[in-house]
């Protein structure tokens, strides 16, 4: 059994009304309403960046073949084929083929000093037949020419005392004989054979070249000098080696 107090307090709870639930009354304001939950914008992804793409190489001008082709030719050692040089400037191989064919020709043609010849399966400049001659003396120039007596004479030393070393050749002779043994050297009469192990003086000896030049098989078989030799040579020579 409920009390007047109580019905009291019940009716005025069911009366009651929560003030925010309620038009605000004088000099009351209504409560600010809680912001909203800014969503952060998502980032901007960075725009991918182009790969640097190589350029491609440039393909050789038409016009530009046969100087191209020349300038290759002038400078291999052994004849180069079609394919390879079709792979250089990237152009056909039937084409290449077709353009030195046509300048094999055209040096024909106008008599040239060179003649461009197929050869080994590739291509390469070789000396007109016509003009051999004159390669030939240019190249043996100066080779036919006699030697000085100052050669000879140190050739002879070299040739009897091998392997020998430039100071006794230099003792024998009584004269400094460097220049004389380049040009034999240049020559290709003498040559070095190694060293001498007491000193380390680098030693000469005649090489098979001179040995065709005097028709002989070996160094054995040259005349004998003994009667024309000092009886101290071996020692003006050690004495020449120690000064």
């Amino acid at each position: 059994m409920t009390t007047s107090a109580e019905r009291a307090f019940a009716q005025d709870m069911a009366a009651w009304t929560p003030p925010w639930s309620r038009e605000p009354e004088d000099g009351e304001t209504a409560p600010d309403p809680e912001p909203e939950a800014v969503t952060p914008a998502p980032e901007p992804e960075p725009e991918p960046v182009p790969e640097e793409t190589p350029e491609p190489a440039a393909v050789i001008d038409p016009a530009d073949l046969r100087p191209a082709l020349e300038a290759i030719l002038m400078v291999v050692d052994e004849p180069v084929s079609e394919l390879n040089l079709s792979v250089v400037l990237e152009l056909p191989e039937d084409l290449i083929a077709a353009t030195l064919t046509e300048l094999a020709a055209a040096y024909a043609a106008d008599r040239r000093g060179f003649d461009l010849r197929r050869a080994a399966g590739g291509w390469r400049f070789y000396t007109r037949a016509d003009y051999a001659p004159y390669v030939e003396k240019f190249v043996l120039d100066g080779q036919q020419t006699k030697l000085t007596q100052a050669a000879l004479e140190t050739l002879a030393v070299v040739a009897y005392k091998q392997p020998v070393t430039r100071g006794r050749i230099s003792a024998i002779r009584g004269v400094n004989c460097d220049g004389v043994l380049r040009t034999l050297l240049t020559r290709g009469l003498v040559e070095e054979c190694g060293s001498e192990p007491e000193s380390g003086a680098y030693l000469y000896r005649t090489t098979t070249l001179f040995l065709e030049k005097l028709g002989i098989n070996s160094p054995e078989d040259l005349p004998s000098l003994a009667p024309y030799l000092p009886d101290d040579i071996d020692a003006l020579a050690e004495s020449h080696d120690q000064s």
